[in-house]
């Protein structure tokens, strides 16, 4: 054993004999002693670091130790916050709206989190039950707060959990807020954490914020033979066991559809997940339980929500059949097209709209914005920035929507985050107004404005090694670029991390105009896009390829001309990954 080894061993227990006394409770007690007897790599995980509060807030795996999501990491985030919330504000103004979704242990962290706030003299509004995502970031604005917090890992495996913060305008903090929230939060020691259960200032919500939140969510319908008749679409619906039992399938039914059919065995609410391998609809083999209903029962439509109802996968039936998973770039791509048509249509388009997208997100979405004069916002990764977009033009223009890759998606500016509950009623609006066929939809579009293609690749790389590997493969693309990717040559590289784009051609330089993130893109002369990102939640280095064509080539032959984009699309990937 190296020198570095002993120390990290004699650290770590020392963290762990911290652990086996007070204030920690006898149940936290005696789970340490046995990681303690146990040794080797689970004492090593759950002790050698602190889970990182990072700028969205906490995630990780559940579990004892300074490492993992557990009420005393959870109780210690929030009183970092309340505390950042009190050197803002007296806290007879402050408030914050409190939600979480069907995770193991949500509820206890989400009663944990409110007796922080309150035992700081913050009012603490505690929904009844499990909430969306969205639903909470609606709240937020609907009640005034300061601030809110959601509950929730998303999509991840069941063995994590997450703390996501948000700031007053309902969208996820950005700077200034997350890097005061962070130093307060470091300052505060796991010994310290006050509580006061029992406060009256808990206040618990729930149906009146749920009738408004539905309003919010009926109000985005376009299409006025459904607002007339209701839709007859047979659709097939999962909500991945989670929030989407209580906010989708109602919002679904409530907005006319009804034939909806929800899948049996995935209905319920269940934090153990037990008939997916991850509840995450952006893989597949999620929404196969989903796919193998509509096929006996002829539906046409199937949607897929995660846990906590804030990203959407569909499926949709094609001529022969067989069903075929839509990506999210092309789910996005629907959606803007259909909303910047119906807006236009019935006369409610702003004065001064517009898209927002990200770094990573097909450009289809832009092309679909600007062919009808519409403004177009690009952002970092990540819904907080779009919510940063927002507020940065409130006043000037106006948010009328846009998506991310990873299958979010937000309709208007009153929910300041990706919202698949009216996401998935717009989607089913608009298999509604098109008979069904959204792959003809996607085909006009791409004749419309140019033909995409895009693909997404993920290695997962755990712990220390793996958080390492990722690092060093960054460093490698930054030091060594490529010269050329599957023979076309990399004529551009864009480094948001340093804030550069260099033309590989002239050497010319200029800035990205983003904040800094650990981001890497690589433009051919062939106009593919290669991109290289660390995942900002999971143990995940991903690679994002896209390419296009024109809409010339897309009308002159159009299936020959996605085969050549899909060609070109593995052709990337054996090169790059």
């Amino acid at each position: 054993m190296t020198m570095d080894n002993v120390e990290l061993e004699q650290q770590v227990r020392a963290r762990a004999a911290e652990w086996m006394q007070a204030p920690f409770d006898e149940e936290t007690q005696a789970a340490v002693r046995e990681l303690v007897e146990a040794g080797g790599e689970p004492l090593t995980e759950a002790f050698y670091t602190e889970l990182e509060f990072g700028t969205g807030g906490l995630r990780g795996v559940m579990g004892v130790g300074t490492n993992r999501m557990n009420a005393y990491t959870v109780g210690q985030a929030s009183q970092g916050l309340a505390r950042y919330l009190l050197s803002q504000i007296p806290a007879a103004e402050a408030a914050i709206a409190i939600a979480h979704d069907s995770r193991l242990n949500s509820p206890e962290f989400a009663r944990v989190a409110a007796e922080v706030f309150a035992a700081h003299g913050i009012k603490a509004y505690l929904y009844d039950g499990l909430r969306p995502t969205p639903q909470l970031s609606f709240t937020v604005r609907e009640l005034g707060c300061t601030a809110g917090i959601v509950l929730t890992a998303s999509h991840n495996p069941k063995e994590y959990n997450g703390y996501k913060v948000y700031w007053a305008d309902g969208g996820q903090i950005v700077p200034p807020q997350d890097a005061g929230i962070i130093a307060e939060v470091r300052s505060v020691a796991l010994t310290e954490i006050q509580r006061s259960p029992g406060s009256e200032l808990i206040v618990p919500i729930g149906a009146e914020l749920d009738a408004a939140f539905e309003r919010y969510v009926l109000g985005l319908r376009l299409d006025a033979d459904l607002l007339a008749n209701g839709s007859d679409l047979k659709l097939v619906y999962t909500p991945l066991h989670g929030t989407g039992a209580v906010s989708v399938t109602p919002a679904l039914r409530a907005a006319g559809f009804r034939n909806v059919a929800v899948v049996p065995e995935q209905a319920e609410p269940d934090g153990n997940f037990p008939t997916v391998h991850s509840p995450n609809p952006e893989e597949g083999a999620a929404l196969e339980a989903a796919i193998a209903l509509a096929k006996s029962n002829g539906a046409q439509l199937v949607l897929g929500t995660d846990p906590d109802s804030d990203r959407v996968g569909i499926a949709v039936r094609q001529p022969d059949g067989a069903f075929r998973l839509l990506n999210g770039n092309e789910t996005g791509a629907l959606l803007v097209d259909y909303v910047l048509r119906g807006l236009a249509s019935a006369g409610r388009m702003p004065e001064h709209p517009f898209v927002a997208k990200t770094i990573v997100t097909s450009e289809l979405m832009a092309e679909i914005a600007r062919h009808r004069g519409i403004e177009v916002v690009e952002t970092l990764t990540g819904f907080k920035w779009i919510a940063a977009a927002i507020r940065e033009r409130e006043g000037q223009s106006q948010f009328v929507v846009g998506g991310e890759e990873s299958y979010g998606y937000m309709i208007g500016d009153r929910v300041r985050d990706k919202d698949a509950v009216a996401s998935a009623c717009l989607i089913a609006e608009v298999a509604h107004a098109c008979g069904g066929d959204l792959l003809g939809e996607l085909r006009r579009i791409h004749q419309e404005v140019g033909a995409y293609k895009e693909a997404l690749v993920s290695q997962t790389l755990q712990g220390r090694a793996g958080k390492q590997a990722i690092a060093n493969r960054m460093e490698g693309f930054r030091s060594s670029p490529p010269e050329s990717l599957a023979g076309e040559s990399v004529v551009e590289l864009r480094d948001y991390r340093d804030g550069v784009v260099r033309d590989l051609v002239s050497g010319a330089d200029r800035p990205t105009g983003l904040p800094a993130s650990n981001v890497i893109q690589f433009v051919t002369a062939e106009g593919a896009i290669v991109t290289a990102r660390p995942s900002g939640t999971e143990p995940k280095i991903k690679f994002y390829f896209s390419v296009r064509a024109t809409p010339e080539a897309a009308r002159a032959d159009y299936e020959g001309t996605m085969q050549d984009l899909e060609a070109r699309i593995e052709a990337l990937k054996a090169a790059f990954v």
